[in-house]
Formats: structure tokens, C-alpha cells, sequence
């Protein structure tokens, strides 16, 4: 078996941290709000998203998986998703409401993962979660290019439909999310 490297220990880390470090140029490319700079905003989100993918497969290839991973991949996450949904909702291209619930969620679960390891309670991620995160990472970049006439009509609306989607998925899955906290700690 190879050994494995300083380089590789530390690259799952490495990834999740660059997608902290994307965040002002998506952030950037989305203040002209203009088709092309919308679309370079759109292309680099993605690219951050795909991040989440890949630290966590090279923590499990390289056995590289460490606290501050499992602790920073949420939070990168979070930082990533709530500025440019704050960046959305400034062009007004979001409602309030949708980054209210999103933001009160992800607080909610935040304060209950919290109490959760305090307890030494594992709580397994939910579907609804998970397809939660899917449809914001479908709709945000969506939402940043915005109208595409007369190429794509309607390609705003859709994933300002599609957003309103993982709004309500994500007060499924804070629902989800507590219930299992609940019956974790009861059994525990």
C-alpha cells in the first residue's frame, strides 16, 4: 500500500477552503449583473459546488478525513450558498423570504449539530437534505444568469421556481433534521 503524503493529507482541506476563497469572485462577476459576467458568476459557482463533491472524496481516498474537515465543509457550504443568495437578493432577483427560511434553517440545524455533538449524537443526513442542497445548486446558478431572451425564455423563472423547491425541501428537511435529534437523543 502507498503511503500517503503531507500533499495528500492536506488537499480534502485544501479544497474545502477553496471554495470559501471563490466566493468574492462569484460574488464579483455577479455585480455588473450583466449576461456575460452572469454567466461567469454561474460557471465559478459551479465550480465551487463541485468542491463539496471532491474534498469528500479525497478525504476517503487518502484516509484524509479530520475534524476540521467535517467541521469547515458545512460552513464553506454556508458561505458559499448565503452570499450569493445575499448577492441575489440585492439585484433583486430573490425574494427576502426564501433567504429568510434558508439562512433560519441552516441556523437552526447549525445550533442542533451543536448540541448534537455536544451530546456525542450522530445524526445521519436526511433525504430531503440532500435533495435540498441539489436543487439550490441547480437553481442559484439559474437565478444568477437570469433572463436569457430569446435564447432560453423563462430560464429566470424556472429556476426562481426551482429555488422556491429547495425552500420548502429545506423546512422539510429542518423538520427531518430535529425529529432525528429528538429520537437520537431519547434512545441515547
Amino acid at each position: 500500500m502507498a503511503t500517503i503524503t503531507e500533499w495528500q493529507r492536506n488537499l480534502p482541506t485544501r479544497i474545502t477552503m477553496s471554495r470559501i476563497f471563490m466566493v468574492p469572485l462569484i460574488v464579483a462577476a455577479m455585480w455588473p449583473n450583466t449576461l456575460t459576467w452572469n454567466i461567469v458568476a454561474a460557471v465559478l459557482f459551479m465550480a465551487a459546488s463541485s468542491t463539496d463533491y471532491f474534498d469528500g472524496y479525497y478525504a476517503r481516498k487518502y484516509k484524509a478525513v479530520s475534524n476540521f474537515g467535517k467541521f469547515m465543509d458545512p460552513i464553506a457550504d454556508k458561505i458559499l450558498v448565503t452570499s450569493v443568495l445575499a448577492m441575489l437578493l440585492a439585484l433583486g432577483k430573490i425574494d427576502a423570504w426564501m433567504v429568510i427560511i434558508i439562512l433560519a434553517r441552516d441556523n437552526f440545524i447549525g445550533g442542533i449539530r451543536s448540541v448534537a455533538a455536544a451530546d456525542q449524537i450522530i445524526i445521519d443526513a436526511k433525504p430531503a437534505g440532500k435533495w435540498k442542497t441539489a436543487m439550490q445548486m441547480i437553481a442559484i446558478p439559474i437565478v444568477i444568469i437570469g433572463n436569457m431572451e430569446p435564447y432560453l425564455p423563462y430560464l429566470d423563472k424556472i429556476g426562481y421556481g426551482v429555488l422556491w423547491v429547495s425552500v420548502i425541501l429545506s423546512i422539510t428537511s429542518g423538520i427531518e433534521y430535529y425529529l432525528g435529534f429528538l429520537k437520537n437523543r431519547k434512545s441515547a
